[in-house]
């Protein structure tokens, strides 16, 4: 038996599809983000990192960083081991309270990855109740898909953000049943934002829990950085909020935030909380400085908006043709995955810019895209570079430049 052939034909039909993905070393320069050095086989490069889900630039603040160098010296760098075993550090317990008052709950529950957060938290939520009948977004993340698909409970899927087509799903299950409705706020390919209060308005008429994930949300929207749902009010009406500190936030990490019940439960019996190694303290100690700057600071949330809207308008005033949305997610349609991948290659190698396709399964066949995320850091010279590199690539490939729209779409 050939084991290796099996690998080499999987391997084979990733490269046959344009889906083989091929990763650049980036080392980002903290004080200088968006810049980073490229280390390529010719030698090293200047470039512009254009997709960083370092949306704010938090990554490189200086009580961020501060925060963490001096945890590591007073505690280490590790957690030595679960929480179970190794206990609790100070910093993991001081990073739960600013999270569970960042949206308004009893608790919260620290987890190492936001992928790891809503795998364990669906399903552990799920299979604590007999009987449970999940209603999943049909874009959820695949985080969600797994946690979901984990619990082992009924799952019924939904029409993106339709809100009649939930209704419908939610009047066929019987009354007593539990009802788990999973969403998210901000749905990070195309940028576009769920009817949160709506779909409570469903959870409420049908006795239904719900689940929301603001991973791209948490730090950039409502007035301390709650995400959509402080934005829109209706914070009090969710009952778990999952959220990730290696976003907006710029550091590691994921969590979850409800009631005491409910996340003590989690706690109690998520595998993977249980069998995981602890958040590191220092990381803890970073994520907990920048959720308590972003409380209080409104400056990196404006710059941002401020910087997306005038990248939005430059690229749409140039043709390129960037799927419209109200969010910070700039996506620009190629619509192939091999024009998608010769994009990317074009404008790392020809233009200094750093701009990763985004092809199947991450997003439908026939949408492949290249997704940007502009940031405070991106000022516009490099907002008027990337819009110059973008306009000669598309030529240079032979893409489809749009007629110029107007920035309010």
């Amino acid at each position: 038996m050939d084991y290796q052939q099996h690998f080499v034909n999987a391997l084979e039909r990733l490269k046959g599809e344009a889906r083989y993905r091929s990763f650049a070393r980036i080392e980002r320069k903290a004080g200088a983000f968006p810049t980073a050095t490229w280390h390529r086989p010719e030698g090293p490069r200047d470039i512009v990192v254009w997709c960083s889900n370092d949306y704010l630039g938090m990554g490189q603040h200086p009580d961020v960083v501060r925060a963490m160098v001096e945890t590591a010296q007073a505690t280490g760098v590790g957690a030595g081991g679960t929480r179970n075993i190794s206990g609790t550090s100070r910093a993991v317990v001081e990073l739960e309270t600013e999270l569970a008052d960042l949206h308004g709950k009893d608790a919260a529950l620290v987890f190492t990855s936001g992928y790891v957060s809503n795998q364990t938290g669906i399903s552990t939520i799920a299979r604590l109740m007999p009987g449970c009948v999940i209603l999943s977004d049909a874009l959820n993340h695949n985080s969600m898909i797994e946690g979901v698909r984990q619990s082992g409970a009924e799952k019924l899927i939904f029409r993106h953000n339709d809100l009649a087509h939930l209704e419908e799903l939610l009047q066929g299950i019987a009354p007593e049943r539990p009802k788990l409705i999973v969403f998210e706020s901000v749905y990070s390919m195309d940028g576009d934002v769920s009817p949160i209060g709506a779909i409570c308005d469903l959870a409420e008429r049908y006795g239904a829990m719900t689940y929301l994930d603001e991973v791209h949300a948490v730090g950039m929207y409502g007035a301390r950085g709650g995400g959509i749902a402080e934005r829109d009010g209706v914070m009090g009406r969710v009952d778990v909020i999952e959220g990730t500190l290696g976003k907006a936030f710029g550091v590691l990490g994921g969590y979850v935030a409800g009631s005491t019940e409910v996340v003590d439960a989690i706690r109690g019996y998520a595998p993977g909380f249980i069998f995981t190694t602890a958040l590191p303290p220092p990381v803890a100690a970073a994520a907990s400085a920048s959720v308590r700057h972003l409380k209080r600071s409104t400056a990196e949330r404006e710059a941002q908006a401020r910087q997306v809207a005038r990248t939005k308008a430059a690229l749409a005033d140039a043709g390129i043709p960037v799927l419209p949305g109200t969010t910070h997610i700039v996506p620009v349609i190629v619509g192939d995955a091999a024009r998608c991948k010769a994009a990317s290659d074009r404008l790392l190698e020809k233009h200094g810019i750093y701009i990763q396709p985004i092809n199947y399964p991450t997003v439908p066949r026939g949408t492949e895209r290249l997704r940007i995320t502009p940031t405070p850091c991106h000022d516009d010279r490099l907002i008027a570079q990337l819009t110059r590199a973008l306009v000669e690539t598309w030529s240079a490939l032979g893409l489809r430049l749009e007629a110029a729209r107007a920035a309010a779409e």
